[in-house]
């Protein structure tokens, strides 16, 4: 055979060798989720690589047949062809050896695999159009290899048939989202992480503390109850007698103030305008009470604890507050300063928190960063105190009796 001849099958070897290498990088290099909208949109090449990675095994045992196949013959030509070129000189061959495999190395993997990294669907799409009609062609040997393939992995506890790679848990879907930035703006990735943090949240979470309930004392003069409903900030208001635990309903105060002129407006007239309470155990999961709140139609509830206490009160908006963030922004519990230090409110729960700076402080616990505070301290800490709390530097600025109310996180280095 001429040596022209052998040199031209010798570049059409380093040319598939080529094409073996960089589609087995651009067909694992794919876009799982990608794949699968190409596919919904009936792209056929989609269609085609996503039939060939549903099955690995046999794709990958396919793909390195055919190039250690050619990467052999290339090999042996490369020996038939330096023994034309140098008869009498047996160094040759390994001189020649050594520049196949340099050529090989730099054209036909690194370049074409690196190539395939970068941006697979170019290639993948194409080699899927080739690898399906010649995995059928070569099923059978594919089939025998892949029988000891998986036969060794079963001894290591792996099932090819059984194993999914394009299955993504929450914390994952979380790490996509934030890395999102570029795709959506941050107040809707914050939305999706309330969503996605919906089934771990109960109504203690979110709910308004018992101290900061307000509502309707019964037991107060007329005048006191007058005033209350027309400063109030609320739109549903408690009433009670002396305590919040001896709650006989709520009240709406569009229905309440259409009646404050009349000349026999009285206590009874409250009670008559009241809704029923409704009690919410305060372990209930947030897109549980959701639901019950649509079902009951209802928008207001007092969460108790196991002994019937009342510990708090939650809203729908506290509800809906979890998926969409802050509904009323004037009073910002969290402050970033220039430093790059927080001036943040106490009284936030630490899972408004973690949403607003996208920290990780603990959730299990305490729900208010004053109680975290509290509890790492066991005391309630004096200003001007410095603590260390789960990895972050915090100041207190300002406390009472018997909370914390203001803190200064520090810059984290």
């Amino acid at each position: 055979m001429p040596l022209s001849v052998l040199f031209g099958i010798l570049v059409a070897m380093l040319i598939l060798s080529a094409f073996f290498a960089g589609s087995e990088t651009a067909l694992m290099s794919l876009n799982r989720y990608r794949l699968r909208h190409l596919v919904k949109l009936k792209h056929p090449g989609a269609i085609k690589a996503q039939k060939l990675l549903q099955r690995p095994d046999h794709l990958l045992g396919l793909m390195l047949l055919g190039n250690i196949f050619i990467n052999n013959f290339a090999a042996s030509l490369t020996t038939v062809i330096a023994i034309k070129l140098y008869t009498d000189d047996e160094s040759v061959i390994a001189v020649s050896t050594g520049i196949l495999t340099i050529v090989m190395l730099i054209c036909s993997e690194v370049t074409p695999k690196t190539l395939a990294a970068i941006n697979p669907e170019p290639l993948a799409f194409p080699a899927a159009w080739v690898y399906m009609p010649l995995l059928k062609l070569l099923y059978p040997i594919v089939w025998f290899i892949n029988l000891f393939v998986n036969l060794l992995l079963r001894v290591v506890g792996i099932d090819v048939k059984k194993s999914r790679h394009d299955a993504l848990n929450k914390d994952e879907l979380k790490s996509v989202i934030s890395d999102a930035e570029s795709l959506m703006p941050p107040r809707y990735q914050k939305m999706l992480m309330g969503i996605l943090d919906l089934e771990s949240a109960t109504v203690e979470d979110i709910m308004t503390p018992r101290k900061e309930i307000v509502g309707i004392d019964l037991e107060l003069p007329i005048e006191d109850i007058v005033d209350r409903i027309k400063t109030s900030p609320h739109t549903r208001l408690p009433v009670y007698k002396t305590s919040i635990d001896r709650i006989i309903g709520f009240i709406h105060l569009r229905k309440i103030l259409l009646l404050l002129n009349q000349e026999d407006f009285d206590k009874q007239t409250i009670i008559n305008c009241l809704d029923k309470p409704s009690f919410i155990p305060e372990s209930t999961p947030v897109h549980n009470q959701m639901h019950r709140f649509k079902h009951e139609k209802i928008r207001i509830g007092l969460v108790v604890d196991e002994y019937g206490d009342v510990q708090g009160l939650v809203t729908m908006d506290d509800l809906l507050q979890e998926i969409v963030g802050e509904l009323i922004t004037d009073d910002v519990a969290v402050r970033a300063q220039s430093d790059g230090s927080y001036l943040v409110d106490a009284n936030i729960t630490i899972r408004e928190l973690n949403r607003v700076t996208q920290w990780s402080l603990p959730t299990e616990g305490p729900k208010t960063l004053n109680g975290l505070i509290i509890e790492f301290m066991e005391t309630i800490p004096e200003a001007g105190t410095s603590i260390r709390l789960h990895d972050y530097l915090l100041e207190i600025i300002r406390r009472d009796e018997n909370s914390v109310k203001l803190v200064k996180f520090l810059p984290r280095k």
